[in-house]
């Protein structure tokens, strides 16, 4: 597709007369990326067709490891169990700012006909699953990838430094385990060079092609996990008077759950979600079992009405199992994730940075989203700015293209250059103070 015009600066040597460096041109990354394009492309398809699930990233980390050393950066991997992290230094003095990509794939089976498509397979939560890059993660690397291969050729002209970012586990470690964001600090990232504000992309269905989306303050949801055990008493299929069902008894604990958002939390001043997203109890059609185990996610923007939903799913847990003889046991994952929050004065003074990017009509501003992303973490320590790039390719609808984590999630491979141009762009643009 056609990508509006871009501003193109007037720098473009990279010294002098007086041998003061130039700053680095507009003009000079839109060609650098043009250029690139096909690579990123061809390393995005790579790693989809090798997806891993979060803190299994041990392939991804070693191709991309590889690559950034052999662009001169100083690599160090294994931080947050499979995360790399490396650091480019600017041949000028100048701020240190961070820019993330996240890793891990989903268990997900992929439906996507396409040439690269996933047919690796794993066992999850005990059971057989597809693996796939069904939420873009692998459009993240690649870019990220673009982005430190262009910056890493201009290094005689970048003030400061860049630490690159390449998260695993951002959908959440597997049980038992931690990972993602909040390890990867508390295993010292920011140590390895000190940040003072970092930046962060997702690509997402809901926007069309050469599209940019941002919101100031609050942007995306916290997040928590909770499972519910419901136990009755184990009884033949054919005599349930004999026991207690607890898969009748989740049924009306999975209803009552709905109405604690619906009815009892105003939702005028601020969105909540409660979802059960698996159940699973019994194993034969005939035989009521002894147990069941509901999962789901709670998704809020503030602390205050996260607590109270957890109070309420207690309540109405334990008191409709009561009614029926039956017990139940709410856990909610602790931590949750909290709700990304975009600094304001960095959001303001990177907006212009997009606007030139992808054009003054292709950036919006959106509303918030119940979605999570634990880029949260990074923002709670120093000013973060995260955005979305669309890539629902401009013939289909955004609003009924298949979204996020559906086995049917497609990435217009066009939209992924605007993606590099954003994150190259509000990069140098910060660390040049423009």
């Amino acid at each position: 597709m056609a990508f509006p015009k871009y501003v193109i600066a007037t720098a473009a040597c990279c010294v002098l007369a007086n041998g003061v460096h130039a700053d680095i041109a507009v003009g000079e990354l839109d060609t650098a990326v043009k250029s690139l394009e096909p690579k990123i492309i061809e390393w995005r398809r790579d790693f989809h067709s090798h997806p891993e699930l979060s803190n299994r990233e041990v392939r991804t980390a070693e191709v991309v490891a590889k690559k950034l050393k052999a662009l001169g950066l100083e690599v160090k991997t294994g931080i947050g169990r499979t995360g790399v992290a490396a650091v480019l230094k600017g041949s000028l003095p100048g701020p240190t700012i961070a820019l993330r990509a996240d890793m891990d794939a989903l268990p997900v089976t992929e439906q996507v006909d396409v040439p690269f498509k996933s047919t690796v397979t794993t066992e999850y939560r005990g059971e057989k699953v597809g693996v796939m890059h069904a939420c873009g993660h692998d459009a993240h690397i690649a870019m990220l990838l673009g982005v430190a291969e262009v910056l890493a050729g201009m290094r005689k002209q970048l003030k400061g430094q860049v630490l690159f970012i390449f998260q695993p586990a951002e959908e959440g470690a597997p049980e038992g385990e931690r990972g993602g964001a909040s390890l990867m600090l508390d295993e010292g990232l920011y140590d390895i060079a000190k940040p003072e504000a970092v930046f962060g992309l997702h690509v997402i269905a809901s926007l069309p092609t050469g599209t940019i989306g941002y919101r100031s303050g609050p942007m995306m949801a916290g997040s928590d996990r909770f499972s519910i055990q419901v136990t009755g008493r184990q009884t033949h299929g054919s005599r349930p008077w004999g026991g207690v069902d607890p898969i009748v008894v989740s049924a009306q604990i999975i209803t009552g759950l709905q109405t604690i958002v619906s009815r009892q939390i105003d939702i005028t001043a601020i969105p909540a979600v409660v979802t059960v997203g698996a159940i699973k109890g019994g194993i034969r059609y005939n035989i009521i079992p002894d147990t069941v185990e509901m999962v789901g996610t709670i998704r809020t923007f503030d602390t205050g009405v996260r607590d109270d939903i957890v109070k309420r799913m207690e309540r109405t847990a334990q008191n409709i199992a009561a009614a029926s003889g039956a017990t139940a046991t709410l856990t909610v994952s602790s931590p949750g994730i909290p709700p990304v929050v975009n600094d304001a004065a960095l959001t303001t003074k990177m907006l212009p940075t997009l606007e030139r990017v992808a054009g003054k009509d292709h950036v919006r501003q959106i509303t918030l989203q119940t979605t999570a992303e634990d880029f949260s973490y990074y923002g709670q320590k120093i000013p973060s700015l995260f955005f979305w790039v669309g890539i629902t390719p401009q013939d289909k609808d955004p609003e009924t293209a298949a979204f996020n984590h559906s086995p049917l999630f497609y990435v217009d491979e066009s939209g992924m250059a605007l993606g590099v141009r954003a994150m190259l762009s509000v990069a140098t643009d910060y660390l040049q103070g423009r």
